[in-house]
């Protein structure tokens, strides 16, 4: 009798949806450049799919753009589009680049519940590729850390610093 109610209560709790298994549906966005999955394969480095494709997430502090402090513009590995600044960018001691403030319409934002609480997740408005997560505890003037993959930037200094 003990093993059943045991065994009962094991499939009870096993079968109950809480919110750490929760999922959004995406919307199937349209982009302005889009490539089939081999495509993507082709032109990106085993990480830089991973991250921008499979929305992964590089190993914190291996980045080499972490300590990068030349004036330049940040954009997007998988496309080229500008999508943060370098006076923009700050130290945020999380291991990622971290920036206070994106380019106004060439990152756009969802929600992801993939380690069991809502984020907004961060992508390139151009191709769609995952740049990582904003959150709500940076500097001003926004208050906002932009935590972003450095895998998923590529770096174009300003003309003046060549």
């Amino acid at each position: 009798m003990g093993k059943n109610i045991a065994i009962l209560l094991m499939v009870l709790f096993s079968s109950c949806k809480g919110n750490s298994q929760k999922t959004e549906t995406k919307k199937e966005e349209t982009f302005e450049i889009t490539k089939s999955d081999a495509e993507w394969k082709s032109t990106l480095t085993e990480l830089e799919y991973y991250v921008l494709r499979k929305a992964g997430t590089e190993r914190a502090f291996t980045s080499d753009l972490l300590t990068n402090k030349e004036a330049g513009t940040y954009v997007c590995a998988a496309c080229g589009t500008p999508l943060f600044k370098s006076e923009h960018k700050y130290k945020s001691g999380t291991g990622w680049p971290s920036f206070y403030q994106e380019i106004e319409g060439n990152v756009a934002f969802d929600v992801d519940y993939n380690i069991g609480y809502a984020r907004t997740e961060e992508h390139c408005a151009t191709c769609g590729g995952h740049l990582g997560h904003v959150f709500d505890d940076g500097p001003e003037p926004t208050g906002k850390r932009h935590c972003i993959n450095g895998v998923a930037l590529n770096f174009i200094p300003n003309v003046e610093n060549q």
